[in-house]
């Protein structure tokens, strides 16, 4: 079923209004809330790593809020066990029975504050939940219902007692994205508004869960050309290939940046995908997954270099596909 232009600038309006929310307790940082409310949309997580006082939390507690939905917020810390985040069955005396108890893992939006600050085995334990869904516990599955997104957070200094992510639970992350200083006059703005500690507090709900599924669905229906899809899979093909990266990005990669497209062209009331989305989603979706050469690495080439060179190489389409 594709989609029809009424509900495409349904589809933006909105979209529009989720991130004017957000921008009420983060400012000047449209693009970067337009990629966090756009993988809420494609059913995605992000992984915001940036220098301490951002507003990485506080973009976080500002899109919770947003939604009519419940939200938890996990600080990782080195003695974090998995229990901690997907929860536990504890026997009740009173009934004779085991019951299961929710972690925190059970919201629709999850802040994982810090994320590589944990264990590798409770890390593995939120991206277990983050691929399937659900959390197993003593051989029963437990859904963590829909919609469901985990926005995780690392400081990219203070490397000491970390637990660097590997690049396998890299990929399950659909952006990877900063946010950087305020410009001057943003700066100025918040430095005047100083007596105000907690600018995601005054956020109220704009959206209900079921109409965060409804807009994931419809998203999901966007036609994509055949000769744009070859364009993204040459842009993926070639950093397999550059000299500059030891792994390139997998199909699991290509398959994510297919489906934010779909969510970014509809996001601006199109119901079809230029190659202007892939390219504008290029850099979040693919830069974390690909490994650079050491070599590459200590000269200074980074991976966001790699694809932003790449798509100066490979030219996209002039034609519809036939």
């Amino acid at each position: 079923m594709s989609v029809t232009q009424e509900q495409a600038d349904w589809f933006a309006e909105a979209f529009g209004k989720l991130v004017g929310n957000v921008e009420q307790a983060i400012l000047g940082k449209e693009h970067v809330i337009r990629l966090v409310v756009a993988a809420m949309l494609t059913n995605g997580h992000v992984l915001l790593e940036d220098f301490p006082g951002t507003g990485k939390t506080v973009l976080a507690k500002a899109l919770a809020n947003t939604l009519d939905g419940t939200h938890s917020r996990i600080q990782f810390t080195p003695d974090l066990l998995p229990s901690d985040v997907t929860g536990v069955t504890i026997y009740d005396q009173g009934k004779g029975i085991f019951e299961f108890h929710k972690g925190p893992i059970f919201a629709s939006i999850v802040l994982a504050d810090e994320i590589n600050r944990a264990s590798p085995k409770t890390q593995s334990a939120l991206l277990e939940v983050m691929e399937e869904g659900r959390v197993t516990v003593d051989g029963v599955s437990h859904e963590v219902g829909s919609p469901f997104m985990v926005i995780a957070t690392q400081n990219p200094v203070e490397q000491a007692g970390t637990y660097t992510l590997p690049e396998a639970q890299l990929d399950r992350f659909l952006f990877k994205t900063s946010l950087g200083y305020p410009d001057h006059d943003t700066a100025v703005t918040l430095l005047l508004d100083s007596s105000n500690r907690a600018r995601d507090a005054g956020i109220t709900p704009i959206i209900a869960s079921s109409s965060v599924v409804t807009m994931a669905q419809l998203a999901s229906e966007v036609f994509v050309d055949a000769a744009v899809l070859g364009y993204l899979n040459e842009i993926v093909t070639a950093t397999r290939t550059d000299v500059s990266s030891t792994l390139g990005v997998s199909m699991r990669g290509a398959l994510a940046l297919a489906r934010a497209a779909k969510t970014w062209a509809l996001s601006q009331g199109r119901t079809f995908v230029t190659p202007d989305d892939i390219r504008d989603l290029a850099v979040p979706v693919l830069a974390h997954r690909i490994m650079v050469d050491p070599e590459a690495d200590f000269a200074g080439v980074t991976a966001e270099e790699i694809v932003n060179r790449i798509l100066v190489e490979v030219a996209p389409p002039a034609f519809r596909a036939a």
